[in-house]
């Protein structure tokens, strides 16, 4: 009796530490692991775009941007909760075995949405010996990690340049017609922005980009 009460002690104190641990390393996860680095850089891309600097304000923007990643992850999350969190609770399995079964849908989507040549180069960087042989699926998260988010980083700059061209145009036909006019004292900015905001508006921006962004990722 003892030491069943000292083993089922030991594991109590071992499952809090583990509850602790994913707890305060979550905010760093969801940074990580998941799509809301692109989001919100593609986010902050639109409002600069726009010339909007404070609008809408980041909060909103991240509140958006964090909305989203679960929409997107939920799939992602469920098989987490079936397959680890789920089984874990009820003591049916070890901590070791939560923790591959976690990390395996988290692999899998981030290999889905990580290109080639960035996996390529963090395997070369790698000293690890065999890396070079394992599949994508055997890869360590140590290789994964940096992969995806280097990759997320190029899509989320390639769709911001995107953003920027239309609105680009604007600013170019506005400070063209200031200039040819004679209003050089007159900031093309001012002129231009209510017709940015009326492009976007007419053309549902909000919904063009959500839409675009969520289906960036299937």
């Amino acid at each position: 009796m003892m030491d069943i009460a000292i083993n089922g002690g030991a594991s109590d104190v071992v499952r809090i530490i583990v509850i602790l641990t994913i707890i305060t390393i979550a905010p760093f996860m969801l940074l990580m692991m998941t799509c809301f680095t692109r989001i919100i850089i593609v986010l902050g891309f639109l409002r600069h775009a726009m010339g909007l600097q404070q609008t809408p304000p980041t909060q909103v923007l991240v509140g958006l941007a964090l909305f989203i990643t679960f929409f997107v992850m939920s799939p992602v999350f469920s098989e987490i909760n079936e397959t680890a969190l789920t089984p874990y609770n009820e003591r049916e399995i070890e901590t070791t075995v939560f923790l591959e079964r976690a990390s395996a849908p988290l692999k899998e989507f981030m290999l889905a949405q990580t290109g080639v040549d960035e996996l390529d180069f963090f395997r070369e960087l790698s000293r690890e010996p065999g890396v070079e042989a394992l599949s994508d699926t055997r890869l360590p998260m140590s290789i994964v990690i940096p992969s995806f988010m280097i990759s997320e980083l190029k899509r989320a700059f390639v769709m911001g340049f995107l953003i920027f061209i239309p609105f680009l145009v604007i600013d170019t036909i506005v400070a063209s017609t200031l200039m040819s006019m004679g209003m050089i004292m007159l900031p093309p900015v001012m002129i231009s922005m209510p017709f940015k905001v009326l492009l976007f508006v007419v053309a549902d921006g909000w919904g063009l980009l959500i839409r675009t962004l969520v289906t960036s990722f299937n």
